[in-house]
């Protein structure tokens, strides 16, 4: 459990406090298996119970800075960062803070602290603010790599680049990434142009012995029929091509992978792959043991599959069709590749399938396509920049699994009947999950880490359609309807900014167990909530706040006389009570100017057939 501040307002132990991080997990992971140092700060408040830690004194600055950071924390109480006064504390060639085995960090009060900035230090996550509680030694830090001393007034003026995620930034990011994504499909697609040299059946006897006959960069012809007992490696650019994937039909031995391509700018197209191996586990692997994501990729990457793609950037698989008790179709270290109109068919229950594509290390595009049963329809790992779109996945425990993986574009796919639709997990950034469908699962979007973006989505049918366990994201634009809990507020650090959202018909408004209150309003627009109580201000939003996860306001739409009684002058003394007596407050979550009118008011009309009003 995180620790509760009392009135001892003395350090805490870190690893007790709510953290955030100017680092992903991933980049701590890298500097904790390193031994490399990060400067820590953890923060008191006067509005919030809980112990705030941050990695990195940047976040904290950051933090500090942030528009609405006094609204949901108070006044700090006290702030302590660490101390590197006599740690011995150095910088690597790369520049990466380290420090003997034998020495700890302390912890000084912000005000007492001295700051090395601009100097050669850094963490895995960027530049490093070095904070000791001796200037002499702050001086002979920055005399040795670089940088100035200043203290903490100085300090907290500062910027270090951490600003608000908008709906305009990210809608530009999310246009890049699809021009990127758009650039790299062009590129690979032209991979299916390549001058045939050997038909299969006419100038060679076999798919193995065509590709060693093929000269580089020509395409080898798999003319229709059934490729019994495969099990072919791909050494060289090459392109086969089927006759189509209900023709041309490659099957394994049901022992190992089907096609290994071990080449860049392959491409496979046209066929059907069946006859995959079910080893999920194999004991020799070329992975490092000791590092710290050793076991993530033993436990899936390395797993039997239809075709497997290893250190192959640039390659395509274009319109085909794979059969798999374990995984469809992997890509290790191969940037630049795309899954362009697959169709992959896992198993049932999901613990007996694997994933319909995996991602290790790659950024690639997945679109089109079409992946039903097995584990998750898309796992990816340390992939940023990945782009999944216009696809279509049912059946699955996932549909799309991001695991270390930061600034990928999720988008217009359609999940039903999954354990959950979109989940992001591992403390990413910079993600964006936009316009998506997701229908019929335990849990429809699922947001971990900071910095993302989750908009024009349409979650209904879902046990809870949206779970904000992510910080400084911005949630917009989502249409959340007819689920058993609307939105899941499970995050207890009020970061996240959430507008313009429409939840209707769900049975429950909101879920929020425990932390303080959110107020989920930006500039004076607040979400709509179909059927809660009140009169149009005159400026689209309604003439009261509301709150859906209070006793009155979180029965709005469904007990009969709740209006009434919202709207009654001793609700209304209790809520000026509760605005302006700290121990009166409640936690959950305010609007303070919900929307009088659906903010997209076709797609809930669509989905509801009310035009939203309840």
């Amino acid at each position: 459990m995180p620790v509760v501040q009392g009135s001892n307002l003395g350090p805490a132990p870190f690893d007790d406090t709510l953290t955030m991080s100017s680092l992903t997990q991933a980049e701590r992971f890298r500097a904790q298996e390193a031994g490399y140092a990060i400067p820590k700060a953890q923060a008191f408040y006067s509005g919030y119970r809980y112990v705030v830690g941050y990695y990195g004194i940047d976040a904290l600055v950051e933090e500090l800075h942030r528009d609405g950071h006094r609204r949901q924390f108070g006044l700090p109480l006290a702030i302590y960062v660490s101390d590197f006064a006599g740690t011995e504390v150095a910088l690597t060639d790369d520049g990466y803070l380290t420090m003997p085995e034998s020495r700890t960090t302390g912890w000084v009060p912000v005000e007492e602290a001295a700051f090395v900035v601009d100097s050669g230090a850094k963490t895995p996550g960027g530049p490093a603010v070095v904070p000791f509680s001796e200037r002499p030694a702050a001086r002979r830090f920055a005399g040795q790599y670089g940088g100035d001393v200043v203290g903490w007034d100085e300090l907290r003026d500062r910027r270090f680049g951490g600003d608000e995620v908008t709906r305009d930034a990210m809608t530009e990011a999310v246009r890049s990434r699809s021009t990127w994504a758009n650039g790299t499909v062009d590129d690979a697609r032209s991979l299916l142009d390549r001058p045939v040299s050997v038909v299969v059946g006419r100038d060679a006897p076999s798919i193995a012995a065509a590709i060693e006959r093929a000269p580089a960069n020509t395409t080898v012809r798999i003319p229709a029929g059934t490729y019994p007992d495969l099990n072919v490696t791909v050494d060289k650019p090459l392109t086969l091509a089927g006759a189509g994937a209900d023709a041309t039909h490659l099957n394994g031995t049901g022992n190992g992978t089907v096609v290994h391509v071990e080449a860049p700018r392959v491409a496979v197209a046209n066929v059907s792959v069946a006859g995959v191996g079910t080893t999920k586990r194999p004991e020799d692997v070329p992975v490092e043991e000791g590092s710290w994501d050793y076991n993530i990729k033993m436990a899936y990457g390395y797993a039997d599959a239809g075709i497997v793609f290893d250190r192959a950037n640039g390659s395509l698989v274009k319109g085909v069709t794979v059969d798999t008790p374990t995984n469809g179709i992997v890509f290790r270290y191969s940037d630049g590749s795309v899954v362009d109109d697959a169709f992959v068919q896992g198993r049932t229950p999901w613990q007996d399938g694997f994933m319909s594509v995996m991602v290790l290390n790659s950024r690639i595009v997945v679109q089109d396509s079409r992946f039903v049963k097995g584990r998750d329809a898309v796992y990816t790992h340390r992939s940023h920049g990945i782009v999944i779109r216009d696809n279509y996945m049912e059946g699955l425990r996932f549909g799309v699994h991001e695991m270390y993986t930061s600034d990928a574009l999720v988008r217009n796919n359609v999940v039903r009947d999954a354990g959950t639709g979109l989940i992001v997990m591992t403390r990413p950034t910079g993600n964006a999950l936009v316009g998506n469908d997701v229908r019929e699962c335990d849990l429809g979007i699922s947001v971990a880490g900071a910095e993302s973006f989750v908009a024009d989505n349409v979650l209904v049918d879902n046990r809870v359609g949206l779970d904000l366990t992510a910080y400084r994201t911005l949630y917009t634009g989502n249409v959340i309807a007819r689920n058993a809990v609307g939105i899941s507020a499970s995050t207890l650090i009020p970061t996240n900014r959430v507008y313009g959202n429409d939840v209707v018909g769900n049975e429950r408004y909101v879920e929020s167990i425990m932390g303080p209150v959110r107020v989920w309003t930006v500039d004076g627009r607040g979400n709509y909530w179909g059927g809660a109580p009140g009169f149009e201000g005159g400026d689209g939003t309604l003439d009261r706040p509301f709150h859906p996860t209070g006793p009155v306001d979180g029965r709005a739409h469904r007990a009969t006389g709740s209006h009434t009684l919202a709207l009654s002058p001793a609700v209304g003394v209790l809520r000026w009570h509760g605005n302006h007596v700290p121990g009166l407050r409640s936690t959950g979550v305010a609007d303070a100017a919900p929307l009088a009118e659906p903010a997209r008011p076709g797609v809930v009309a669509n989905v509801t057939g009310t035009g939203g009003a309840s």
